[in-house]
């Protein structure tokens, strides 16, 4: 059976911060609700309030929430328009799809003045002759009725013919009353069947057990050990023959053929939820235990392991041993051999916390031993086979001689001649001094020597 929870309002309530006490609008939509509760007290100011396709039988505890706007009821148990009187601000209302057969108990909402749009199709009473023109009289605040809208000649028809509907209304009430006490002692009728039945399967289950373990008790220890290994295949073989014959009541169950009533939907949720824990518990018996992880053979040797899937901070253990490390995570062991001897107390882990890879730095004990490469054989030296190497050395060696009279060694410091800025003076031409045997020449004194 669902139920309100503090905890269910306050998932549905992530839009307002998980704050149900301003919380102005909640669906609890499909929650399989039997009962309406606690809301008018935990959030006052609801102002659309969706709560279709539950198994709610009865509204109620919903008169205090004066700021309610929209209230939507389709698909529940309701079979009375009841306890709203209280919703001052209600102005849409959906009971489509239950099963109201009392269709005078729509006179309860006259008092909703700001009333505009009502539901009721796919409900018994909208099947009555008459049932538009009823509501339409009785409740003069509608604007919209199943979605289609109220004309003001329709109006004052049906309230010229009120009292005449209003008499065939009731007549059709009374019959689907008697029908519907009909249906319910049929209901509890079959209810307390498969309640008997229920007991004696489970009186003859536990009959069969018992026999099942005086007998073992009494056979050999031999047998005793045989049974005891086939007791798998055993329960194996039961929890398939249960299985078929879950699978065929199942069946049973959903060809039989039933009435659409509040009765069958709680059937048919009952049923539902004896199939899950049944599954359930199936599935927990075929579950193996799995054996231990082995890290560390029996001669000390530690394996190489990794098991874990999901790496959390948290949930991360690094434990460095001189010859392997070990990483837990969620209690799932990934071990590797090192190929040298490391220090423990130097060693360290770290992550990173935009890749997430962690890193744990081992600082070495000694040198590393690496294998497929082969060490030279330490040989013992003595003064003969010392020279003996040096002569070897020396023939081997070749040396280059250079004539020291060729040898010139070039002037590193003058490779770049840098031009020397001397001060610059004005050259001196020499003075042109014209022959006398020239015949053009002609020596004035007046004019000025060419400098």
């Amino acid at each position: 059976m669902g139920r309100i929870t503090e905890d269910l309002i306050r998932r549905n309530a992530e839009h307002n911060d998980c704050v149900i006490f301003s919380l102005e609008e909640l669906s609890l939509h499909q929650q399989e609700i039997e009962r309406l509760e606690h809301i008018d007290k935990w959030c006052r100011d609801l102002k659309i309030l969706y709560l279709q396709n539950n198994l709610i039988g009865k509204i109620e505890n919903v008169s205090k929430l004066k700021k309610l706007e929209y209230l939507n009821l389709a698909l529940n148990n309701i079979e009375k328009i009841e306890n709203l009187e209280g919703c001052e601000g209600l102005t849409k209302l959906d009971l489509t799809v239950n099963f109201i057969g009392e269709l005078s108990s729509v006179k309860t909402l006259q008092g909703n003045i700001h009333l505009k749009e009502l539901f009721l199709m796919g409900n018994p009473c909208a099947d009555f002759d008459g049932y538009r023109q009823f509501v339409v009289a009785t409740l003069q605040q509608l604007k919209w009725l199943d979605g289609k809208e109220i004309e003001r000649s329709e109006r004052i028809q049906a309230l010229q013919n009120l009292p005449v509907v209003e008499q065939r209304i009731r007549e059709q009430e009374k019959a689907y009353c008697l029908k519907r006490a009909k249906d319910k002692e049929e209901a509890q009728r079959k209810l307390e069947e498969e309640e008997n039945k229920g007991e004696m399967g489970r009186s003859h289950t536990g009959s069969g057990g018992h026999w099942h373990v005086d007998l073992s008790a009494t056979l050999p220890s031999f047998e005793e050990s045989k049974d005891y290994i086939q007791a798998p295949e055993i329960e194996e073989g039961q929890c398939k023959g249960k299985e078929f014959d879950d699978r065929e009541d199942d069946l049973e169950f959903w060809n039989k053929p039933s009435l659409y009533t509040p009765e069958s939907r709680l059937e048919t949720l009952r049923h539902m939820e004896k199939q899950r824990r049944d599954q359930e518990r199936l599935s927990e018996k075929k579950k193996k235990v799995k054996p231990p992880r082995m890290l560390v053979t029996e001669d000390g040797r530690a394996l190489n392991v990794n098991e874990p899937k999901y790496m959390d901070t948290s949930l991360i253990d690094v434990d460095v041993q001189p010859t392997y490390v070990r990483v837990m995570v969620k209690g799932k062991p990934f071990q590797l051999i090192l190929p040298a001897e490391v220090k423990p107390d130097s060693s360290f882990a770290k992550r990173s916390q935009t890749t997430g890879h962690l890193v744990v730095c081992m600082p070495k004990v000694g040198e590393v031993i690496i294998g497929c490469q082969r060490t030279s054989k330490p040989v013992k030296s003595t003064p003969d086979s010392s020279k003996e190497q040096t002569s070897k050395r020396s023939q081997q060696m070749e040396r280059l001689e250079v004539d020291p009279s060729k040898r010139s060694i070039p002037d590193v410091a003058n490779i770049v001649q840098e031009k020397k800025h001397m001060p610059r003076r004005v050259r001196t031409e020499p003075k042109i001094i014209p022959s006398e045997e020239d015949p053009d020449f002609e020596d004035n004194p007046e004019v000025p020597p060419l400098i």
